[in-house]
């Protein structure tokens, strides 16, 4: 079994992490602040350069929560220092995105109406050549879900490929039809 729990997670500098006592993590950096409700079955402790996780009991659940909030808090560590990137594209022709401001995108995706996608606080969009969007935020999840969010506009057809994929994904293709038969 898996026991990343027992890892150390770095604190780099100008990170300040504060626990109470109620078990609320408060992680603040450069970029921004998160809180987190910590379990009652995961104890921390922070040193100089570096914070350190204990489990409190030894069942199943206490180990899933051990390594669980360690995978999070490394999350908000990383977010609140260098943030969380993820890159789509638009293929197809006359597909194409406008940015209304850092948080208004409006997609021409061959409805019958423009689709305009407003993000939640913390997520910040960049695009470029009016078919590549950039989703930028502190929080993994909010940008994972942002992302799923505007792919699912328009999914990439498995045909021609045309539709909003994530800049590193292979869309699988499928052969079309087969040619006509003669006719006599």
């Amino acid at each position: 079994m898996s026991r990343l729990g027992k890892q150390p997670i770095a604190i780099p500098e100008g990170v300040v992490i504060e626990v109470t006592p109620s078990n609320v993590v408060s992680i603040t950096g450069p970029k921004g602040n998160f809180s987190h409700q910590l379990s009652k079955e995961v104890g921390i402790e922070i040193r100089l350069a570096d914070l350190s996780l204990t489990k409190v009991g030894n069942t199943p659940s206490t180990s899933a929560q051990w390594g669980l909030t360690r995978a999070l808090i490394r999350n908000m560590v990383q977010g609140v220092t260098t943030g969380f990137i993820k890159d789509l594209e638009i293929v197809g022709v006359g597909y194409r995105v406008l940015s209304l401001g850092p948080t208004k995108l409006q997609f021409s995706l061959g409805l019958s109406h423009p689709v305009i996608y407003e993000a939640p606080e913390g997520i910040n969009f960049e695009v470029t050549d009016n078919n590549k969007i950039r989703v930028l935020g502190i929080s993994r999840f909010k940008v994972g879900l942002v992302s799923a969010q505007i792919r699912d506009l328009k999914p990439p057809e498995p045909y021609k490929g045309k539709g909003i994929r994530y800049a590193d994904e292979k869309v699988k293709r499928k052969a079309g039809k087969s040619g006509k038969a003669t006719a006599k």
